[in-house]
């Protein structure tokens, strides 16, 4: 059968699931923020033309970023990108942030997706941030799929694979194939591990707005720093679950997956999937927060896999422990533990203790599942691991 690319949260059947039809338009109302929305959006547009206009006179030309997907034996999720680059450039360079951050998106350009070798006939239906049921009437079968006004091809591919890691192949015309990983897992998988990564794997003290930025923009992705005693607690739970697959959460926009994928293997964390979101404010009301963002692809991992538990891994910086909580709450009987790694007083308030001598940061969540918390991986795990034994 052809397969046919459906968005992002709707299975390959085409019937919404149960509690997930996601959209992330939100409604503004406010006159202020509607003027303010104007605004950004005005800026932006001309940034991009001015930005476009400038690539095109050096000669630049679209190419595409493949983007680590994973799915099922059934269908996968796949994300690529088309931007435009020099003719020599690599994609999947590590680069500061402040470079990622001004790439330049070629929009509605054609992208050849294979997997395996085996060309997928997709059809494109709705974009990155509205989530349509599938509507067979509406499917089409082409050789190319074609990205959207943000440089993006968000696909829900339908095929058989057997499980294990494949290779996806993208392709856009005068550009050489971009290769990515796509971890198809088995249905019957029973326990998956799904991760922050900002604060609670790698340094970035994001309640500090200033150090964030610093860190995420100028920081040469070579010179991050490791959350201490993480990368052997995330290994320790592969060891016990050895077919557990890992997702990384990130508020981190696209431009900046190398990096953080980069990360990843310089610390010799499990490698899995990176669900990024995209800070074009043009598609949608506006660009939604990181509390949604995670709580929609959280809720997506869930129905994506109603057979699997789930450990859940953040910090305590941001608002991991109340969208864990609503995760559980939503859930019930999905998540088996929870672990928060606890900032000191002085990374969430980057070095400037206030004068109670606390900083800004979450309790722990109120739930009945067991949260463990710790300010290092070493903490964490020597109250974690030995609960988590008895899933083995």
């Amino acid at each position: 059968m052809p397969t046919v690319a459906v968005p992002l949260g709707e299975i390959a059947t085409g019937v919404p699931r149960r509690h997930f039809v996601r959209r992330r338009r939100l409604h503004v109302t406010n006159p202020i923020k509607a003027l303010m929305r104007k605004a950004v959006i005005a800026v932006f547009g001309v940034w991009i033309k001015v930005s476009t206009s400038l690539v095109r006179r050096l000669n630049w030309f679209p190419s595409v970023k493949s983007y680590v997907g994973y799915g099922t034996e059934e269908y996968s999720r796949l994300v690529c990108r088309t931007i435009y680059a020099p003719t020599h450039a690599k994609p999947h360079t590590p680069m500061r942030g402040i470079h990622a951050m001004l790439e330049v998106p070629a929009a509605h350009e054609r992208v050849r997706i294979d997997i395996d070798d085996v060309p997928l006939k997709t059809v494109q239906v709705g974009t990155m941030e509205v989530y349509d049921p599938m509507d067979p009437a509406r499917s089409q079968t082409m050789d190319y799929s074609v990205s959207d006004s943000s440089g993006y091809l968000d696909l829900l591919a339908e095929h058989r694979l057997q499980p294990g890691v494949h290779t996806i192949s993208c392709m856009v015309p005068r550009r050489p194939p971009v290769e990515a990983e796509l971890f198809t897992i088995p249905s019957d998988t029973k326990v998956g591990v799904i991760s922050d990564v900002d604060d609670t794997i790698m340094v970035t003290q994001v309640p500090t707005v200033w150090k964030a930025a610093y860190n995420m923009l100028l920081l040469s992705p070579h010179k991050r720093a490791s959350v201490p005693g993480m990368a052997v607690m995330y290994n320790k739970i592969r060891t016990m679950f050895p077919n557990a697959p890992f997702f990384y959460l990130s508020t981190s926009p696209w431009n900046v997956e190398s990096q953080i994928r980069g990360f990843i293997t310089d610390y010799g964390f499990p490698d899995g999937p990176l669900l990024l979101r995209d800070l074009d404010p043009r598609p949608k009301t506006f660009v939604p927060s990181g509390v949604q963002h995670k709580l929609e692809y959280a809720e997506q991992l869930m129905e994506d896999f109603p057979n699997m538990k789930f450990i859940l891994l953040g910090d305590d910086g941001q608002k991991d422990p109340t969208t864990y909580a609503q995760i559980v709450k939503r859930y019930p009987g999905r998540v088996i533990a929870i672990g928060i790694r606890q900032l000191s007083p002085r990374e969430a308030s980057g070095g400037l203790v206030s004068m109670s001598g606390f900083a800004t940061t979450q309790p722990v969540p109120d739930t009945d599942v067991p949260v463990f918390t710790g300010a290092t991986g070493a903490n964490m795990m020597k109250t974690m691991l030995p609960y988590l034994e008895q899933f083995v």
